[in-house]
């Protein structure tokens, strides 16, 4: 890993960590999975994980730490780690397609928070079907996100850097 790319994680989790803090007043509603899938899209699977590692801790520093931490950066890592391959394995990936991955997303980090009930009481279903809608508000919030940044990203990456980074053009 080259400075460039530490460097662009730096910022990627500093959005992550400001815009998490910054729309916690809005249940599940945050940029972090938008930022992690861009940049699995963008930097790789790799870098994806790193990023997801990095806002997990620190704005959890911020927002509190508990057992759900170890299984936000599972979710996020996955996700991160799945979008990092699609991006290597296609070119160019249409905005529509990235907020499809963003909805699905949502669901998917809901379902992976949801085993963390299940480590603890033994129950998951009720908590899972209860947080239905969290999930839902978290998908919505991933696909608004993604039509924002993705493209503003994906200019920005495309004009400062190199193919020998790794990132589309």
């Amino acid at each position: 890993m080259n400075t460039y790319k530490i460097t662009l994680l730096a910022i990627f989790a500093a959005l992550g960590v400001v815009g998490r803090y910054a729309f916690a007043f809005l249940p599940n509603v945050q940029p972090v999975t938008a930022l992690i899938i861009i940049c699995g899209i963008l930097l790789g699977p790799g870098s994806a994980f790193l990023l997801a590692i990095l806002v997990t801790f620190l704005s959890n520093m911020l927002l509190g730490m508990g057992i759900w931490t170890v299984w936000q950066i599972m979710s996020w890592g996955l996700i991160g780690i799945i979008c990092g391959i699609l991006g290597k394995f296609f070119k160019q990936i249409p905005t529509y397609i990235i907020v499809i991955i963003s909805v699905i997303s949502g669901y998917f980090y809901g379902f992976v928070i949801s085993l963390t009930t299940y480590q603890v009481t033994g129950k998951f279903w009720p908590y899972y079907i209860m947080g239905l809608p969290f999930d839902t508000y978290h998908a919505i919030g991933n696909a608004v996100f993604s039509v924002f940044l993705y493209p503003i990203i994906h200019y920005l990456l495309k004009k400062y850097a190199n193919n020998r980074f790794h990132i589309q053009q």
